[in-house]
């Protein structure tokens, strides 16, 4: 890192590095121990408007660094004096956790104290937490505003305030309780909010609780990750298990996130890669909080490789070694697919998402690709033999390897009796091979002739249509769009039911 900002030679552009930001010698420290390298896009343009004390409206998205883009600024303008200056408010409990631990990792070098505030954990100790010299609270929204109704924090006034996901805790119901919280809060403070979309309640709500603020938005072209490669596989319906699982075992796969739709979802699909051999585990918003947290701490200490989950319980989830990223089904909305896939490829390293959806889907992939503005590419679901072919490598570096015990040169002999020596090497080598275990059926998706055709008819269906009018045609067109709608509501129904229990 340079002391100044630096200028690329190609472009004449200034590159701004975090030591040209203006940040003090103990967080360069911390940064550099947490081995960021550049800011990104949100960081460098949020960090100097926080450090000048504005108060600042922030769009972007998962995965694209806001928690460091506040909480730098805001821990080098802390006084430290024994009293809480910084309270950020998060829609989750693993959320909550996660900017608490992100927070004391880049202010460790400076003494800052932070606790994590949330339902369902004992108020005595989280009071008596914040009591001994918490510089920074990290709460969720319910917990937060019982304490301040019940008045249990004496002097309570944080110069800075920040919403973090503001338009996940509209979602999940938490905006009259955000209101009712600003309340008892003091006026004159810094206040951030970080949101991935802007609906009319968080616009109505920011210009409520902020001051002029400056609005700061990562532009369409940036909302997904250039270090993420995305796929897409389309499969029949029936073949989702085992498409999932042999995507798995043909991927060089560290630590992974399948994204269903239902909490239904999330416990099957889960057993069913546990049984696969998978270290797999789910997580939904009806486990009891101490399932919620055993199975986050798995996923960091990489007893659980494989973590099903729901797209609200992922919120909270951030783990800087996620390789894949798997869509079990298309997500609802484009906003869905890049919060889903901005899970991996963090902090400068690649990763790769993949989604599985069927030739009904198709409308739903082009809505997200042409939203989202993202490069999607069409795979094909590895076959056995495909796999086979890519275990080859593998298994000449075992045989190579290899001890050479006494015995087996008795049973080279007994074999020799019978078999040539060319046919015996086949044979073992083969032995080898049936061992793999390559799991499911042969074939898995529909081949390319087969999907070229699907969607030529789909193309010729969609204009006639079109053209159709009042004709028979277009009846028949209207009927099927009818029909797909019913389809949709019913699914629809079970993912907005789901976030409503979770919200409560």
């Amino acid at each position: 890192m340079q002391e100044n900002a630096q200028t690329n030679e190609n472009t004449n552009e200034e590159v701004i590095t975090f030591d040209s930001l203006g940040l003090k010698p103990e967080i360069l420290k911390s940064i550099k121990f947490a081995g960021f390298t550049a800011p990104s896009p949100i960081q460098a343009q949020a960090i100097p408007v926080i450090l000048a004390g504005k108060d600042m409206v922030g769009q972007a998205h998962t995965g694209t660094g806001k928690t460091a883009a506040f909480s730098l600024p805001a821990l080098n303008n802390m006084k430290l004096d024994g009293s809480v200056e910084l309270l950020v408010i998060t829609p989750t409990r693993e959320l909550a956790t996660q900017v608490s631990d992100e927070i004391f990792k880049y202010g460790r070098n400076l003494g800052v104290k932070t606790v994590t505030v949330y339902g369902g954990s004992s108020y005595k100790r989280q009071l008596d937490l914040i009591g001994r010299g918490a510089s920074v609270v990290v709460a969720t929204p319910g917990r937060m505003l019982d304490i301040l109704k019940k008045g249990m924090l004496n002097d309570f006034k944080p110069s800075m305030v920040v919403l973090d996901e503001a338009d996940e805790m509209l979602d999940m119901g938490f905006l009259d309780d955000i209101n009712e919280i600003f309340s008892y809060l003091p006026t004159d403070r810094q206040t951030l909010l970080f949101s991935a979309t802007m609906p009319q309640p968080i616009k109505t709500l920011a210009s409520r609780i902020l001051q002029d603020p400056e609005f700061i938005s990562i532009t369409k072209g940036e909302t997904t990750n250039s270090d993420i490669e995305q796929l897409y596989y389309v499969i029949d319906e029936h073949e989702r298990d085992d498409a999932i699982i042999r995507l798995m075992d043909s991927e060089e796969t560290q630590k992974s996130v399948v994204f269903c739709r239902t909490k239904s979802e999330v416990d099957r699909l889960s057993n069913v890669l546990s049984n696969a051999g998978y270290l797999a585990n789910g997580l939904h918003g009806d486990m009891e909080q101490r399932q919620r947290e055993t199975v986050i701490k798995g996923f960091k200490n990489n007893s659980v490789k494989v973590l099903v989950a729901t797209d609200v319980a992922a919120r909270g989830i951030h783990v800087n070694n996620i390789s894949h990223v798997f869509n079990y089904h298309i997500p609802f909305d484009p906003e869905s697919y890049v919060h889903r896939i901005g899970r991996t490829g963090r902090a400068g390293t690649k990763g790769k998402a993949i989604t599985l959806l069927t030739p009904l889907e198709f409308k739903e992939l082009q809505r997200i690709k042409q939203k989202v503005g993202t490069s999607m590419e069409h795979a094909f679901v590895p076959s056995k033999n495909d796999l086979r072919e890519s275990t080859v490598e593998n298994i000449v570096n075992n045989i190579e390897n290899q001890k050479i015990y006494d015995e087996a040169h008795k049973v080279l002999d007994r074999l020799k009796e019978d078999i040539d020596e060319e046919t015996i090497m086949f044979k073992l080598i083969s032995m080898i091979l049936d061992k793999q275990d390559i799991k499911g059926p042969s074939n898995i998706g529909i081949p390319a002739d087969k999907l070229k055709a699907i969607l030529e008819r789909a193309a010729k269906r969609n204009d006639s249509r079109g053209r159709g009018g009042r004709s028979r045609g277009g009846y028949r067109g209207s009927r099927n769009r009818s029909s797909g709608n019913r389809d949709r509501n019913r699914s629809g129904g079970g993912y907005r039911g789901n976030r409503n229990r979770h919200r409560d």
